[in-house]
């Protein structure tokens, strides 16, 4: 755990060569929810890792100014974007997103086509891998849990502080991580196909 006082790429390396140094030699694909600096930071520290931004931050961000009424048929519109069968599929349907919805919302598609290079990775990838790739839903839920611990209490007197709670949080949390995915033997076996000169033995 790091305490930061704000996300800049010079905060991000430092967390990662802080991983590095502690044993991570390799990261094939990073999630990450387009933080400022944080896809620098990996570029520099893991420079072969491909980077996917959450699709799930992007439909936030998507539809944070859409008219309530527009909401639902806007979303099914992006559904077909991001749940294209390829990336072929998935531009047509951009094309398709911005003729219909630019005259009323012009930044959705543009913010979709100017990340479009970290939003489009998993389309690479087997279906039963995309969902693996394209959100951060699992250590959103952790984060969660984590903010449930520290909402009550909100002033601590030393980071130590806050370290020990979280950490205690942490434990408790992660007692309940027993289950293992039911198709990992397939996730791993198309990950060593596509990473085979870097899979460890």
């Amino acid at each position: 755990m790091w305490v930061g006082e704000n996300e800049s790429a010079k905060y991000w390396a430092t967390v990662l060569n802080g991983l590095r140094n502690r044993g991570v030699e390799d990261i094939f694909i990073a999630c990450t929810d387009n933080l400022t600096g944080f896809t620098a930071a990996i570029e520099a520290v893991f420079p072969k890792t491909e980077i996917q931004n959450c699709i799930i931050h992007q439909l936030r961000n998507s539809s944070k100014y859409v008219s309530y009424k527009d909401l639902k048929a806007l979303m099914a519109d992006l559904k077909a974007v991001y749940a294209a069968v390829d990336e072929d599929a998935a531009l047509v349907a951009l094309d398709a997103f911005s003729a219909k919805w630019d005259a009323k919302y012009p930044k959705i598609s543009s913010s979709w086509r100017d990340n479009w290079a970290n939003l489009s990775t998993y389309f690479k990838y087997p279906q039963e891998l995309r969902k693996l790739i394209y959100t951060t839903n699992a250590i959103e839920g952790f984060n969660r849990q984590l903010r449930k611990v520290t909402k009550a209490k909100t002033i601590f007197p030393t980071d130590d502080s806050l370290f020990k709670m979280l950490y205690l949080a942490m434990m408790d949390i992660t007692k309940k991580w027993t289950g293992r995915r039911q198709d990992w033997g397939r996730i791993y076996s198309n990950l060593a196909i596509y990473f085979e000169d870097r899979m460890p033995n």
